[in-house]
């Protein structure tokens, strides 16, 4: 099972979990992601990601059915957030259950790794001074 979502409204770590959990895995990996308070010595005040969300989900499915094929995962869930985000919120999240547990680590890994290269989604770091965009990294 794959689900994917991009959302307007706060991600739950524990929604993931239970989309992935299956009696048949031996190990189930979890990424969050944070907005920090700081970046590059500067103090982050507020993220804001944007996507073109069609394409964001059709790549992000692609990268799941890819973990799936390459490391027999069971389920894979894969969140992300859009809007505006204060620090100590959540970007993203990812959940992988596999046979196991190396097979978790390493699926989890490649899944938040690729979305951050292939994915349409652009992150803006508001800082006390200023703002840039980014590639999305969270």
């Amino acid at each position: 099972m794959i689900d994917i979502q991009i959302l307007e409204e706060a991600l739950s770590e524990k929604v993931c979990l239970s989309a992935v959990e299956d009696p048949a895995a031996g190990g189930i990996a979890i990424f969050v992601g944070t907005v920090r308070n700081q970046t590059k010595g500067k103090k982050v005040v507020q993220l804001d990601f944007e996507s073109f969300v069609p394409m964001a989900l059709k790549e992000m499915r692609k990268i799941a059915e890819q973990a799936t094929s390459r490391w027999d995962a069971l389920h894979i869930s894969i969140h992300h957030r859009i809007g505006s985000l204060k620090v100590g919120e959540i970007p993203v999240v990812i959940a992988v259950a596999t046979p196991h547990r190396k097979a978790a680590f390493e699926a989890c890994e490649y899944v938040i790794d690729t979305l951050k290269e292939t994915v349409p989604i652009w992150k803006k770091e508001i800082f006390e001074d200023g703002e840039v965009w980014v590639a999305a990294h969270p």
